[in-house]
């Protein structure tokens, strides 16, 4: 009797030890500071959006849902109470969507002056800055969910502002480190006409130079997109494509095309039998609806059962920049937005994000390490860093600028 007694005692020390860690409870070595319950108790969290206007000639076949961004905001919010509930903590979250530039600067002013410290921003990066360099807003925390812009991790960094999805040289590295591993040296780049495919194609340019790969032919599609919807438009466009394509021996077709204006028209229609690469067909992403490794399927249920539709890039955004704040939050045991700013650029700080690994802010320009999806439509082709492709501390810091490159100097 005593020995099964005995047993039974270890059995259930087991199984306490085993249930422990689904309770992600702040540990005293973790805490950055630890406040009262009653400091403690509340975290408010505010996003602050820019409402996105769509114009004619994008493609109309996957607009953006009118929840994206907020919806994974708000299931990041649940996923923030549920811990809270363990730390005697609950978190609110006041979404602000505005019309235009003005009533998004009045919004924050507002919000600051009522004493919110702690933001989630979806903005495009001018409109960011100047919300960064407010008076007031020096000792709040902007956590950028949506702009993947390399100046405002490098000219235009600001100590008060964090970036969560993969800036384009961190996307534009993880596809070159796959064509290494590939062995296809030779690309041809394919660029639009706007501002963002331009920024698009020369983190392309840098990235091939960085992990020598070949540029063969660098060339602008300057084809009309509303040409396309005239009677036999598919006819236009495959001679256009054949026409830009003619000549040029290359491995992959890497196009820059982030409005969606001509990207996926290139498959099938290139002179050589290519593959294409870059914001159409084999796409670099933080996130995509094909993905389902490292327990990512655990949060795809959770935004399916939530949103009732497949979460976005723009959602995981928005879900990882709620998730860093309750995670700082949690760990500190406080509500003081001072804490929780600190920690986030700790090197205490990681956020679990269903990548494979931890995740943390890079000290220098304050952009979140983190893998990068290599993925289709329809499939995970890959995830870099790839094999072989070594860092001193981060292998996730072999995407992107490093520190010893780095043209951001925080004030």
């Amino acid at each position: 009797m005593p020995g099964r007694a005995l047993r039974i005692v270890l059995s259930l020390t087991t199984a306490l030890l085993l249930a422990a860690p689904l309770a992600p409870m702040a540990r005293a070595d973790d805490q950055a500071q630890t406040a009262s319950p009653e400091a403690a108790a509340h975290v408010p969290l505010v996003y602050l959006a820019l409402a996105v206007k769509r114009s004619f000639p994008q493609s109309y076949l996957d607009q953006p849902p009118d929840d994206e961004g907020v919806a994974g905001a708000n299931v990041a919010l649940a996923d923030n109470n549920t811990t809270g509930h363990f730390t005697g903590q609950d978190f609110t979250l006041d979404i602000v969507t505005a019309g235009d530039e003005a009533g998004a600067m009045a919004a924050f002013a507002d919000r600051l002056g009522k004493g919110a410290r702690n933001f989630v921003t979806d903005v495009p990066a001018p409109l960011l800055l100047k919300l960064a360099d407010l008076p007031e807003a020096r000792t709040a925390t902007l956590i950028d969910a949506a702009d993947s812009d390399d100046m405002l991790r490098a000219e235009g960094c600001r100590r008060n502002v964090l970036h969560v999805l993969p800036s384009r040289a961190m996307r534009a590295d993880s596809l070159m480190q796959y064509l290494v591993v590939k062995n296809w040296r030779r690309i041809m780049l394919l660029s639009g006409q706007t501002e963002a495919d331009k920024l698009y194609a020369e983190a392309m340019r840098r990235a091939a130079k960085k992990f020598q790969i070949k540029i063969v032919a660098d060339k602008a599609w300057t084809f009309n997109p509303a040409e396309q919807r005239a009677d036999t438009g598919h006819f236009e466009v495959n001679t256009e494509v054949a026409n830009i394509t003619q000549g040029v021996d290359y491995d992959l077709l890497v196009v820059a095309d982030e409005e969606d204006n001509f990207g996926d028209e290139l498959g099938y229609r290139a002179t050589l039998a290519r593959p294409v690469a870059g914001t159409q067909g084999l796409v670099p992403t933080a996130w995509t609806r094909v993905y389902d490794e490292t327990g990512a399927t655990q949060l795809q249920n959770r935004f399916l059962r939530a949103a009732h539709r497949w979460m976005t890039e723009r959602d995981y955004g928005a879900w990882m920049a709620v998730r860093a704040f309750g995670e700082a939050a949690i760990r500190t045991h406080s509500s003081d937005p001072a804490v929780i700013g600190a920690y986030l650029r700790s090197p205490k700080f990681e956020l679990a994000a269903f990548k494979g690994e931890r995740l943390s802010f890079r000290a220098w320009d304050g952009q979140l390490r983190q893998p990068v999806l290599l993925a289709d439509p329809r499939s995970l082709v890959s995830i870099s860093p790839q094999p072989g492709f070594l860092h001193e501390f981060f292998e996730t810091d072999t995407l992107g600028v490093d520190q010893p490159e780095s043209t951001c100097h925080l004030k």
